[in-house]
Formats: C-alpha cells, structure tokens, sequence
C-alpha cells in the first residue's frame, strides 16, 4: 500500500497541487461570480433580474460535464485559444456561481427589509445600500451553504481530469497503468481530496464561528 506513494510521489504531489490550485482559482472567481449574479437577482432593474434567473436556470439545470464540453469544445471554435486549466476554470466557476448565487439570496432573505428601506430613506443609492448593509449580514448567514458548495466544487473538480488538466484524478490511470492496485490508487487519491476538504472545512468553521461572535 504504501510503495504506491512511495514510487508515485511527484506525480501525486502535482496532482495534490493541481487540485489546490484549480480549488482555489475557481472558489474565489465563482464566490464573486455567485455574488453578482445575486445582486442582479435582486436589482430593482428588471433586465438585471432576468437575467440573474435565466443564469441560475441554466447551469443549475445542466450536467457539469457538458458544461466542460461546451467550454473545451465550443470555446476554440469561437477564437477562444486558452489553456486547459483556464477552460477548467470558466466551466467549473461558471458551474458553481449560480449555487452560490441562491446561497447569498437566501442569506440577503434574511435580512429585515426595514434596513433596507431605512438607507433608502437616507438617500443610499441601490448598490451602497446592498455592498454596505445588506451583503455584510447577508454573507455571515450564508457561510454554511456556500462552505458545502466549495467543498462540492473539490469533489467536482476531479472532472477537468478527464480534459488534460493536471489533477488528483487525473493520476489514477498512470498509476493504473504501471501496475498498482487500483483500490490502493483510489484509497491515496481520496486521502488527497480529504486533506483538501477537511482543511476547508476547518478553515469555514473557523470563520463562521468570529463572525457570529460580531453578530
């Protein structure tokens, strides 16, 4: 069980980083996708509206995996010459933004409209009033989901493999294919993913609990 480490190691640790890597690009780019499209969601504009809705209504409703089809594929042909880790990035972000979206709206739900109405009346514009009062609180309560999301994300990511991108998974089939096991394959491969969803876990919990203690 262990020489699969041992004889593997730099092609689990470029795995391992490539999986951090492409987490934390996506999360981040995904959380300020998501909040976007949720202040359009709720943007007194009607055309914002729609099309927060419309967006949220599409990749919710479509397979992750087509989405990473219609990006690798679809994006060439339309002069879009990036890298396979951008095209992992535009899929999967896009992919979890409109989650993350319903997570901050349910948490802006949260917030009594009387504080909204009370900046209005001193004369706050639509965008000071949702930047300064309402997605400050709006975001403490809606850490939990959006922590499930991201951990989500991990496990979702181990399909940009299958498009070239160096990842966890994506070291399986080496392995594989020299001759290890795959139960122990798989076992160290989910190790990897567990190390990375625990430490976000921990690292989530850790900030839900100082922000309560501001609340």
């Amino acid at each position: 069980m262990l020489e699969v480490v041992q004889d593997n190691w730099d092609l689990l640790q470029d795995g391992f980083v490539g999986t951090l890597k492409l987490t934390v690009v996506c999360g981040i780019v995904s959380l300020l996708l998501g909040t976007l499209i949720a202040a359009c969601r709720v943007s007194p504009v009607p055309p914002l509206r729609w099309f927060g809705t419309a967006y949220v209504t599409l990749f919710r409703n479509t397979p992750l995996t087509l989405i990473f089809f219609f990006v690798a594929l679809g994006f060439p042909k339309l002069r879009f010459n990036l890298s396979f880790f951008q095209f992992a990035v535009i899929a999967l972000s896009a992919y979890t933004a409109a989650f993350i979206c319903e997570a901050i709206r349910s948490g802006i739900n949260t917030v009594p409209i009387g504080q909204a109405e009370a900046a209005r009346s001193l004369g706050m514009s639509f965008t000071q009033t949702l930047s300064q009062i309402v997605l400050p609180q709006a975001g403490r309560a809606a850490i939990p989901p959006i922590g499930s999301l991201l951990i989500a994300m991990v496990r979702n990511s181990a399909i940009a493999s299958a498009f070239n991108v160096t990842e966890l998974m994506g070291t399986q089939a080496t392995m594989v294919e020299n001759g290890y096991k795959s139960l122990w394959v798989m076992t160290w491969i989910a190790v990897g993913y567990l190390v990375i969803t625990l430490t976000m876990s921990a690292l989530l919990a850790a900030l839900e609990k100082k922000l309560a203690v501001v609340r």
